[in-house]
């Protein structure tokens, strides 16, 4: 297996970063390896859309997700930039449930984060240009997609950025004390890492 693998502080929130062979010209890397990627999370995904998304330095995209039948696992990465990426635990049941993380994902690094169904996701672009890549394990539908407010009191994630660029819909989202979530924390798969 040619990855490099961390935990996170949250149960199934996995920090991957495949080698990088660099010599003169620069590097080489295998980005995605379906078996490496079954190996690492324990079981095998199957996902079914790539997303990329380009962002201006202090854009806050988020937190966004989608509910079921519908949810979407995200493995996401950084092609251009830098950006601090944000997973919220919304698993009923979980010991974390409300909780963040926040990871540092740049083009130079080449971490990937996997977030799994069961998290609203969020990213913050610390540069200009910044260009982000992720798998889903989902198509995109939008009657099951929701989101939280980015500046929720109760989840206090610092973003990283002043005067952050926010769209009008994620100025519409709801509040974390009034969602009801779907996803229940015992129903997840066992996860080796």
């Amino acid at each position: 297996m040619s990855l490099e693998v961390k935990n996170t502080s949250i149960k199934g929130l996995i920090l991957i970063r495949p080698n990088r062979y660099e010599d003169d010209r620069g590097y080489l890397s295998e980005t995605f390896s379906n078996r490496d990627f079954a190996f690492v999370v324990g079981e095998q995904i199957d996902f079914v859309q790539d997303n990329e998304s380009l962002s201006s330095k202090g854009v806050v995209r988020g937190l966004h997700f989608q509910i079921p039948p519908h949810a979407m696992g995200k493995l996401v990465r950084v092609v251009s930039g830098s950006i601090f990426d944000v997973a919220v635990d919304l698993r009923v049941g979980s010991p974390t449930y409300g909780k963040h993380e926040k990871v540092l994902l740049d083009a130079e690094n080449g971490w990937q984060f996997w977030i799994p169904a069961g998290f609203a996701h969020g990213f913050s672009a610390l540069e200009e240009g910044t260009k982000v890549s992720y798998k889903c394990t989902e198509f995109y539908a939008p009657d099951s997609e929701q989101s939280l407010k980015w500046d929720d009191k109760d989840l206090a994630i610092d973003w990283g950025v002043e005067n952050p660029q926010i769209s009008m819909k994620d100025l519409g989202a709801e509040s974390f004390s009034d969602f009801e979530s779907p996803f229940v924390e015992n129903k997840l798969k066992k996860h080796l890492y």
